[in-house]
């Protein structure tokens, strides 16, 4: 269908060419200085269409039919301007000025929360922004490392290669993440913490969004707790042929890490083309106040990625995009340290992301644009492992061959009606197997290969059709979707015996937005949402963490049901957004400890067995205190508790927040303080009592201040981080290494 659905698209390709166009164009400048303003986004609102302001201010936008046009212009450090433009027969033109402005909160245009764009302010949605202007302030060392610090969301490390977001208590397949708006998760995601996350290069980023609560009706399974969506930069188009490119270096104390990019980019009136290389080295991390170099910790990776954007005609355009990441010997540090293990590692480690989109507009209100989506990913997990008293070495081996389409259309059958109808489709084949290495000394014959901790050929299919409305009255925006799932999974297993289950979910939404003030907004919502069981439910057998699984296919769907009420507020110098939540949890798949013990580890059984809920707090504001001094923070309170154990639910995060202080005299200069925090969490699960990363009575809190500049001179921008300034000795609820002590980093990019 996808295909015969593309070949329809291409053939009309000539005709689309012909259809009319209308221009919209302008210069934008600032306030400031009445200078032109370059690299402004410009988006028309409730659509896939927007561009970027060139070098002298200037832009371009061509809509395929006459109407009613809601124009938002935006850049990092300037409020942004909204402006309604009728476009009829004739060039529109509109030139705006931009007004210097710290605050970001509720000023934000996100995707995610409809798969187009909207103004985050008026979305019923909670939703978590971090902008170019956070990136650059980062220390841009992993991407799960970005996340640490934001509103609604924290982050677990199993290992220093690792990263696992819990988003309003949640992670692992409980909640869902994106790339590009296509699924990272697949049939093989653990339940409980995993590493996948650190395999998207930070330096790629344009953005990313977290839709806090959401995401099952958007984007189907996995999205109890929420979706993040990591969006990659894409190239601009220029009014003639450029040459640009970028060089970076990174270096931080202690050996701590070595990296390096080189990127280039080629634009022309209707092509871009961007690319590049990343090599990163992390040495051993070295913890705070006698915790000491924590080895083995270092791991080393490399990346690679393309993208280009294809204007066919002036309605259509098509994207193509390359990522490839690649770790090697990534260390399990509690499993040597805790576990007795001589090695344990992962090795190598590679995501590879291959995607064609094609998307467009029409002038009929009943398909106002389109987008197509044909994907083809692979993921590879190798691991290495040996206890001391071992003589072999464990080789296992998981790869993951990922192939999807996606399809979806925009209509506005009124100026106040907008949806979103679609349908998408996924497949995952799983290869699986494992043999014991002899050493090297060894005059042993190969062992032989052993069923993997999946069965290999297991393969899991997603389909899924999606209606998403969303109706804007004067004060009042409504908003109502639904989705159908339905999957098939097949597990092939020579012991086990062959079984295919076929479950399926419907789910669906319904939130408010009201204006109860200009500057403040009344929200409330309420969603469904639902993780099908995968492979990894299904079919796996072998050591897990601190546990040994076995399969069992007789498992259900685990349902969510959210509800929530809150409020943001939006005036000129003050921005905040509150939200209570409870999120009421079904079917959940629990693991149940039987008698058996096996290769030392006690022997578990996944069942549906658990109802659950957990309900929290949300706030976040930012202050502008003068021109150029903004203050922000936030605070996260979560609770949860497993109603069929009567205790309290597994890995809850403990109440944490964040307080910054920035100053920003210029465009090109900016100094910030950061106070990170989180209690103690000794609320546990006999799971979180049993887990060896956590201390015994639970992770003491802490208190964590660090120190960051950026400067650019001409093409060259420095930017420096001195962390953890108090030399704290810490590490995050549920981590298997604690967090860097007193340290420095600092990076260097030149562009031109």
């Amino acid at each position: 269908m996808f295909r015969a659905l593309l070949l329809s698209l291409c053939l009309s390709l000539p005709a689309m060419a012909q259809e009319g166009t209308r221009l919209i164009s302008g210069k934008i400048t600032t306030t400031a200085s009445d200078k032109p303003l370059s690299d402004v986004t410009v988006q028309i609102l409730n659509s896939n269409l927007g561009t970027r302001s060139a070098a002298d201010g200037s832009f371009q936008l061509r809509v395929s039919r006459s109407g009613i046009y809601q124009l938002r212009f935006s850049s990092v450090g300037f409020s942004a301007v909204e402006q309604t433009v009728q476009v009829d027969n004739a060039p529109v033109v509109v030139d705006i000025s931009l007004t210097p402005a710290l605050i970001q909160l509720n000023d934000q245009v996100v995707v995610t929360a409809q798969r187009y764009e909207t103004p985050d302010f008026e979305r019923p949605e909670a939703l978590t922004v971090i902008s170019k202007r956070d990136l650059s302030g980062n220390s841009m060392r992993s991407t799960p490392e970005i996340l640490m610090g934001q509103s609604g969301v924290f982050l677990q490390k199993t290992n220093h290669g690792g990263g696992s977001p819990f988003v309003r208590g949640l992670t692992g397949q409980q909640t869902l993440l994106l790339v590009d708006g296509i699924r990272l998760n697949n049939a093989t995601f653990r339940s409980g913490p995993n590493q996948y996350l650190n395999t998207i290069d930070p330096f790629l980023l344009d953005r990313i969004e977290i839709a806090r609560g959401a995401g099952s009706v958007q984007y189907g399974s996995d999205a109890i707790g929420g979706a993040i969506n990591v969006l990659t930069a894409s190239p601009d188009y220029s009014d003639k042929t450029e040459f640009h490119g970028t060089v970076l270096g990174k270096l931080m104390s202690g050996g701590m890490e070595k990296s390096g990019r080189l990127s280039a980019s080629v634009t022309a009136p209707n092509v871009g083309i961007q690319g590049g290389f990343s090599y990163r080295s992390f040495g051993d991390l070295i913890g705070g106040a006698g915790i000491g170099t924590q080895v083995p910790t270092g791991y080393d990776q490399y990346s690679l990625d393309l993208k280009s954007r294809i204007k066919l005609t002036p309605n259509v355009q098509l994207t193509l995009s390359v990522q490839h990441m690649r770790q090697d010997s990534v260390p399990v540090f509690h499993k040597v340290q805790l576990e007795n293990f001589a090695v344990n590692q992962f090795n190598p480690q590679i995501r590879t992301l291959a995607y064609a989109r094609l998307e467009g507009q029409k002038a009929t209100k009943w398909a106002s644009s389109w987008q197509l989506t044909a994907l083809a990913g692979r993921t590879v997990e190798e691991r290495q492992s040996r206890k001391n008293s071992a003589v072999r070495t464990l080789h296992e081996k998981d790869e993951v061959q990922t192939v999807g389409a996606l399809a979806s259309i925009i209509s506005r059958p009124t100026r106040l009606w907008t949806i979103q109808s679609g349908i998408e489709w996924y497949y995952d084949y799983i290869g699986s197997m494992k043999q014991e290495i002899e050493p090297i000394f060894s005059s042993a014959g190969p062992q032989p290969i052993q069923r993997g901790l999946y069965p290999d050929h297991a393969n899991m299919s997603n389909l899924a059709f999606y209606n998403l409305h969303t109706i804007q009255l004067q004060k009042l925006l409504v908003t109502v979707g639904g989705r159908f799932n339905t999957f098939s999974i097949s597990i092939p297993d020579k012991d086990l015996g062959n079984s295919t289950i076929s479950p399926s979910a419907w789910v669906g939404n319904a939130g408010i937005s009201y204006e109860l003030l200009p500057f403040l907004r009344v929200i409330a919502q309420a969603n469904t949402s639902f993780r099908a069981p995968n492979i990894d439910d299904l079919g796996t057998l072998g050591i897990v963490d601190f546990r040994y699984e076995v399969p069992n296919t007789d498992l259900r769907p685990e349902r969510g049901f959210n509800k929530e009420v809150g409020l943001k507020i939006k005036l000129p110098g003050f921005s905040s957004s509150v939200f209570v939540y409870h999120n009421q949890l079904t079917d959940l798949i629990g693991r149940v400890k039987t008698a058996e013990i096996r290769q030392d580890y006690p022997v578990y059984l996944k069942e549906n067995i658990s109802k659950a809920f957990i309900r929290g707090l949300e706030a976040d504001a930012e202050f502008q205190l003068a021109s150029d001094l903004l203050l922000s923070g936030f605070l996260n309170y979560t609770y949860g508790q497993n109603l069929s154990g009567n205790e309290p639910y597994r890995r809850i995060p403990p109440l944490n927040g964040r307080m910054s202080l920035r100053y920003q005299p210029t465009r090109q200069s900016w100094l910030s303080l950061d106070y990170l925090t989180a209690a103690t969490q000794d609320r546990l699960a006999k799971g979180d009592v049993d887990d060896n990363r956590i201390p015994e009575g639970g992770t003491p809190g802490w208190n964590v201040f660090n120190l960051s500049a950026g400067y650019q001179i001409g093409k060259i921008s420095l930017t420096a981080s001195a962390q953890n300034l108090l030399n704290e000795a810490y590490k995050t609820h549920g981590s298997g290494v604690s967090e860097v002590g007193r340290s420095v980093w600092l990076m260097a990019r030149f562009d031109w």
